[in-house]
């Protein structure tokens, strides 16, 4: 299988927080699933610590591409399709990371892991 992380399963996942499902969890460790994080992910770490809404996310942030590769996740780049997807979604979602995931979920055929249920409205593949 393909996931793409959400943000905030990507941090549960860095900081071992039991927050994150056991389904989640064991989609993650299968060594046999294909592990994603967008560049998305990137500039809402980034963003969120400069605003001061995530303070904790200092070494993250950091540290993003070693952690990313430390635990055999792929990056996911951000492409002109990507953000075109994104930005005609009919769903009244306003937040541009997790419309960027959405899309990149859809147009890449991956399941995103997260518990948020505003991904439903763009018909997002999700598992928690």
């Amino acid at each position: 299988m393909r996931y793409l992380l959400d943000t905030h399963a990507l941090l549960l996942w860095w900081t071992d927080d039991s927050q994150l499902s056991p389904l989640a969890r064991a989609a993650i460790e299968l060594q046999t699933n294909q592990i994603l994080v967008s560049a998305a992910s990137a500039c809402e770490i980034a963003t969120k610590l400069r605003l001061g809404k995530l303070a904790e996310a200092d070494e993250a942030v950091r540290r993003f591409n070693e952690l990313v590769a430390a635990d055999g996740f792929e990056h996911l780049p951000i492409s002109y399709l990507h953000a075109l997807r994104a930005g005609n979604y009919e769903c009244q979602h306003r937040d541009p990371f997790d419309r960027m995931l959405a899309a990149q979920a859809e147009l890449d055929a991956l399941v995103l892991l997260t518990c948020d249920p505003v991904f439903a409205a763009c018909g997002t593949r999700v598992a928690w």
